[in-house]
């Protein structure tokens, strides 16, 4: 019994002290716990405590204004109209159910303008419904959900396979209210994080305006902003010059989006896409806006602040007048009607005109009308003074004389030569357009007064060193190019003339030797009198230019100066103004310049019996010019072949006024008219050019 006792009483004591211990071990894992509780809230509590409350600022870039463009009395050419806008900023690691769900709530206060989706995009609509995501996933085959070890494929590849189905095996027409949301979805679904992008951006009115201002907080993202768009207050007038700017679906040009993705550019930057739009994008975009955003550990948007306001871009102050610039594309296309109407225009492509500032290169109006002559279509086509060449014929004739008194073979006092046609084998006769044998020979004065062929080929003769017996072959120097078309660069001719706009082109030049390698002694002759190589009307207009200020080649220009825009929208403080540039001074000297002079002069108000523009004698004030009528062929652009083209001329006209004191010089070109087509449309357009500009000047 004793021992039974003693027996139990050693277990009891076991168990207790068992009991004990476990006890004591279960204090002491709990007092080490809290020692390192106690710990680490000592030590490490700050920053576990930032590490809840840690926020990340991300700056924001946003659009300004463009820059306003303004003509040379200070109107409004292109400008910017302000509109309401609804807008979206996208979140952090947002969800495409969350977006799904917003873009639905707002179209019970927005409409839309439903744009054509593409199939991915309304996978993309369909599968943001996290439901239609879950039944996809679930029927893809397991090869496109893990790969060959088992391992889940990464959710891109995922939804890459589920979007894919979808396409293939969902019917994804939607009704006109499924079309808004989808529409919305997709705007908003293409932004980046924390960017923002126009949900509608034109004709937003007040009631939805006011409706989405109340439920601004059911809208995650969603705000009413503003937004503005190009405006032309002037009209359409010389829109194929000032260009164009691109949309925000638009985006950057494609040919030049890394550059300027690396320059600070957003993929749908609004930016100039053309012309002087594009030219000058740098001045005219100004400097973006500068937001901080300043986002939770939970990636919620928790304040935004602006550093920088942005500033507005820059204006530009064009030479171009608009009421003068208007003036001569009426002018132009009345007189394009006019030979219309006269059935001159079977083959015509069109007609250009250009008028500017003799002494600095200023452009004060450029005007072109594109003419279609298989549908009888006309277009504005004031880019083709810069982009198209012609054959301009006696227009040229100035730099001709000059060239060759620089070359030596006359002089300013001893320029007489025979006026006798020329004869070269099994080649019509060289002529002039009047009669053979109406002049034995004649001066430097005269045959520009009547616009001798003749003396323009023997001119290049003496400067080729020709021998020359009629109907026999003329041997010349090899170089009788080049020595022609040398001189020709001197004023421009065939050359790129500099204006600040893109797209100029140099003029055509043709070749120097026949199929048999041999020179074309003909064709040099041709070149002489403006019947082989072609020039844009740019640069003959700024050939007479050269001729009209004494020889000095300027730049031609269309920017005077940039000015910056104030807070209010103003003009500012002017921070670029145009120098005239000169590019060259022609060689001649000032009794060389006066011979041509005064047989431009007398082209005008000679006595010559066949003076080409007499017509303009009584213009005041007084205009020097030349005219050309160039021997062409219509070229079909439809017809890659082009055999036999029907045989059409080209008319055109350089001058400047007033004679003594020169302040305007123009140039005209009508390419391809009909070869038996009457009237002077050439010297008609040159009258009322000079007249209209002196008119508006007040210098009549």
């Amino acid at each position: 019994m004793m021992r039974r006792q003693r027996k139990t009483k050693r277990k009891t004591s076991s168990l207790r002290f068992r009991l004990n211990l476990l006890f004591f071990i279960a204090f002491l894992l709990l007092a080490i716990l809290v020692a390192q509780l106690g710990y680490l809230q000592i030590v490490f509590g700050d920053k576990f405590e930032s590490e809840v409350e840690r926020t990340d600022k991300t700056v924001v870039s946003g659009n300004v204004p463009r820059g306003v463009i303004y003509d040379a009395k200070g109107r409004v050419l292109v400008g910017n109209q302000a509109e309401n806008a609804i807008t979206y900023t996208k979140s952090i690691n947002v969800k495409s159910s969350e977006m799904l769900a917003t873009a639905k709530k707002l179209t019970k206060y927005l409409k839309v303008d439903v744009t054509k989706l593409q199939k991915s995009d309304l996978a993309d609509y369909y599968l943001a419904d996290a439901d239609h995501y879950a039944a996809i996933i679930k029927k893809l085959p397991k090869s496109q959900l893990y790969d060959s070890t088992g391992n889940s494929l990464s959710e891109s590849k995922r939804y890459h396979y589920a979007n894919a189905y979808v396409i293939k095996n969902v019917d994804l027409s939607l009704s006109d209210a499924e079309q808004q949301v989808a529409t919305i979805y997709t705007k908003m679904a293409s932004a980046y994080q924390l960017s923002t992008v126009y949900l509608k951006d034109n004709n937003v009115t007040a009631d939805e305006v006011a409706e989405i201002g109340e439920h601004l907080s059911e809208l995650p993202g969603v705000a009413v902003g503003n937004n503005w768009t190009r405006n032309y207050p002037n009209g359409d007038s010389i829109s194929s010059i000032l260009g164009n700017v691109t949309t925000e679906q638009q985006g950057l040009p494609e040919d030049s989006l890394n550059q300027m993705l690396t320059t600070g550019y957003s993929r749908n930057d609004r930016v100039g896409n053309s012309y002087l739009e594009k030219q000058y994008e740098s001045i005219l975009r100004g400097t973006k806006s500068q937001t901080q955003v300043e986002v939770s550990s939970s990636n919620q948007i928790l304040n935004t602040l602006t550093e920088y306001s942005g500033t507005k871009g820059s204006n530009l102050n064009l030479t171009i007048d608009s009421a003068y610039q208007a003036k001569v594309e009426a002018d132009l296309q009345t007189v394009y009607n006019s030979a219309k109407s006269a059935g001159a225009t079977k083959y015509s492509d069109g007609a250009y005109a250009i008028a500017m500032n003799p002494n600095t290169g200023a452009i004060y109006a450029m005007a072109g009308i594109k003419n279609n002559p298989q549908t009888n279509q006309m277009t504005d086509d004031a880019l083709g003074v810069i982009n198209r060449t012609f054959v301009m014929g006696s227009a040229v004739k100035g730099a001709t004389v000059l060239g060759a008194m620089m070359d030596g073979v006359i002089t300013p006092t001893n320029n007489t030569l025979s006026d006798d046609a020329i004869y070269l084998p099994a080649t019509p006769v060289k002529k002039s357009v009047y009669p053979i044998g109406t002049f034995s020979s004649m001066n430097a004065v005269t045959a520009l007064e009547v616009s001798s062929n003749i003396y323009m080929m023997r001119l290049a003769m003496l400067e080729g060193k020709a021998a020359y017996s009629p109907h026999t072959s003329i041997k010349m120097d090899d170089n009788i190019f080049q020595t022609e078309r040398n001189y020709f660069q001197q004023f421009g001719l065939g050359y790129k003339t500099g204006i600040d706009l893109p797209g100029e082109v140099d003029g055509y030049i043709g070749s120097t030797l026949n199929e048999n390698n041999q020179l074309k002694v003909g064709s040099a002759l041709d070149l002489s009198y403006g019947n082989y190589d072609g020039y844009t009307l740019m640069q003959m207009g700024q050939y007479i230019s050269t001729i009209a200020n004494g020889g000095y080649r300027m730049q031609p220009y269309l920017v005077n100066s940039i000015q910056k825009t104030s807070n209010s929208g103003e003009k500012d403080a002017v921070i670029y103004q145009k120098q005239p540039v000169t590019l060259n001074r022609v060689g001649f000297t000032n009794d060389q310049l006066a011979v041509v002079k005064q047989g431009m002069y007398n082209v005008v108000h000679g006595t010559q019996a066949w003076g080409t523009a007499h017509a303009l004698k009584d213009v005041k004030p007084s205009i020097s010019a030349k005219t050309g009528t160039a021997q062409s062929f219509y070229y079909n652009p439809d017809d890659p072949n082009n055999t036999n083209p029907p045989e059409t001329l080209t008319s055109s006209f350089v001058g400047y006024a007033p004679s003594d004191n020169p302040t305007l010089a123009i140039a005209i070109v009508f390419p391809n008219l009909d070869v038996n087509a009457e009237g002077s449309y050439n010297t008609t357009l040159a009258k009322m050019m000079v007249e209209d500009y002196f008119k508006l000047e007040g210098n009549n």
